[in-house]
């Protein structure tokens, strides 16, 4: 898209652990898209299934809808337009709300456990640190996501339970990736990804204390993840 201003526009790509100017809007979570310092979408407006504003969920959802892309385009185009043409007041009346809506706790939960075994509820997790991993069998960072969280079983007991959720994946699949694994594996549905504030992107991870409450949590694979997690599940393991 940025091809096609001549010159006049180019396309930069940052870490959101790292982006400036994700720190400045407080974006915590990606995807987030800036034109110049003009905040034009949030992670609410993207997901995998649809939440968040308009009667078919945030903006963009589902990501992999041409309509999606076809309305990011257009609001990107528009954006764009009204910076090179110095209209930057009007451009700001346009942007998006930065605010980011935060997960207090471990929402209800009612799933099916892959390969049979007794449902994966909130009575069955009691009293225990709960991990909830969001993942795809086509997302190469989530196999090694997924292998370090054994260990973190492994080395924790019964004193952690790690629910691995796979999104966008065949059944099957997600059947290989988890044998030999020590963790509660189900699939993905959107009702799930919406009571977590939807899901925009793999691995997304939750960490919940054992009393139910929001501890941490991660999206992507940024560096240093595993020592962050492992250090907060230490902490949370004292308590």
């Amino acid at each position: 898209m940025a091809g096609s201003y001549g010159g006049r526009v180019a396309f930069v790509s940052e870490n959101y652990g790292t982006s400036a100017l994700a720190k400045r809007f407080g974006v915590t979570r990606y995807p987030a898209i800036f034109v110049g310092d003009v905040l034009v979408a949030t992670p609410k407006d993207f997901g995998f299934y649809g939440t968040g504003e308009g009667a078919d969920g945030g903006r963009y959802a589902p990501l992999r809808s041409a309509r999606s892309h076809e309305r990011l385009r257009a609001d990107l185009a528009r954006m764009i337009d009204l910076l090179l043409a110095g209209r930057t007041a009007e451009a700001r009346t346009h942007a998006a709300d930065a605010g980011e809506d935060l997960l207090p706790g471990l929402p209800e939960l009612d799933l099916a456990a892959l390969g049979g075994g007794p449902r994966i509820t909130n009575a069955s997790l009691a009293g225990r640190i709960v991990l909830v991993e969001f993942w795809a069998t086509w997302c190469p960072p989530c196999r090694g996501t997924l292998a370090w969280l054994g260990e973190m079983k492994a080395r924790y007991g019964d004193r952690l339970e790690v629910v691995a959720v796979a999104v966008e994946s065949d059944s099957a699949a997600v059947v290989k990736v988890a044998s030999g694994l020590p963790l509660r594996f189900a699939l993905g549905t959107p009702e799930l990804a919406r009571a977590f504030g939807d899901i925009s992107a793999v691995p997304t991870m939750f960490v919940f204390d054992s009393s139910g409450r929001r501890a941490d949590s991660a999206f992507g694979a940024p560096p240093g993840l595993h020592e962050r997690i492992e250090s907060r599940l230490a902490d949370l393991s004292r308590d």
